[in-house]
């Protein structure tokens, strides 16, 4: 005998599908999501009415190239973000050539060849720890190992390519969580199907497993670079320059420099009548730029959603 009637289950489940019963807590958790998307846009759209007017006034009377185009000066109608601009690419570029291969590797040891022991769950819980640590301290340490350490030799000192170290490690405990993230939520039955054809280890890992966590790992990665760009207090530590200096030429790894959130931090602080939109055009500009970035990010993680 059946321990529940099959055609009240099957009007249940009817009811259900057809939407003539209302679930009243998932109307209310449905509410608060759509809340929470509504005050992240309408804090974006805040921070663009607030930037866009002075910043646009000064692309239209300058000219985009030119205000793009053009080194520090003492003249906010001459300053420029040129040189910003080449120092944030640039570290960017370093902090996704020595993050993402490092937090990618690490995130698959500890995923598909580290045991479960004391020791491995001691490293994820320090992992996640250090993905709340302030971005001051990064830059303390960064001070300490690459400006005046044991490899101010190899980096030069206060040089972009110290910036890139300390910002790569910076972002790398995120890099490791969502990769680790990624690769804990490709099912184990594609696991199970390699080694029942014989297929090592390593097969199955370059095979299956990073294929399909090749998505998530490109998202952190994402996020990872979009807070990098967006951090100024190691830049202080690691000399970013607030005034006229020459060089910053694209890929000079050990010449002085400077980064756009460092200009916007020193624009700031000046005469608001006179620097007022030099400031909201370096925003856009640093906007733009982390949106590009982001937007090729996007790009090829649906590439490899695709390949999938």
């Amino acid at each position: 005998m059946a321990l529940v009637d099959s055609d009240l289950t099957r009007d249940l489940v009817r009811a259900r599908i057809q939407g003539r019963q209302s679930d009243a807590a998932g109307a209310a958790f449905k509410g608060i999501l759509v809340a929470c998307l509504v005050t992240v846009l309408a804090a974006l759209v805040a921070l663009l009415i607030s930037v866009a007017p002075a910043g646009l006034d000064v692309f239209s009377t300058r000219g985009l190239s030119d205000f793009l185009l053009r080194p520090f000066s003492v003249r906010p109608d001459k300053a420029g973000v040129y040189q910003g601009t080449v120092g944030t690419v640039t570290s960017a570029v370093l902090v996704a050539v020595i993050a993402f291969p490092m937090g990618v590797a690490a995130a698959v040891y500890l995923e598909e060849y580290a045991s479960d022991n004391w020791f491995t769950r001691l490293v994820n819980l320090v992992i996640r720890n250090l993905a709340g640590v302030p971005a001051i301290v990064y830059g303390l340490l960064g001070f300490a190992l690459f400006v005046n350490g044991p490899f101010s030799s190899l980096t030069g000192g206060t040089t972009l390519l110290s910036t890139g170290l300390t910002l790569a490690i910076l972002v790398l405990p995120i890099v490791v969580i969502t990769s680790a993230e990624a690769i804990r939520a490709v099912p184990a039955s594609l696991r199970e199907g390699g080694y029942g054809v014989g297929a090592t280890r390593w097969e199955v890992t370059r095979t299956l497993v990073l294929p399909n966590a090749m998505g998530g790992m490109l998202t952190g990665t994402i996020l990872a670079l979009a807070r990098a760009l967006g951090e100024a207090a190691p830049l202080f530590f690691m000399g970013a320059k607030t005034s006229i200096f020459s060089g910053g030429d694209w890929f000079d790894l050990r010449g002085d420099f400077t980064a756009l959130p460092m200009i916007i931090s020193d624009w700031s602080t000046r005469p608001a009548t006179k620097w007022n939109g030099n400031t909201q055009a370096a925003i856009l500009v640093t906007l733009v730029l982390v949106l590009g970035i982001n937007t090729v990010g996007i790009v090829l993680r649906n590439h490899f959603d695709k390949k999938r």
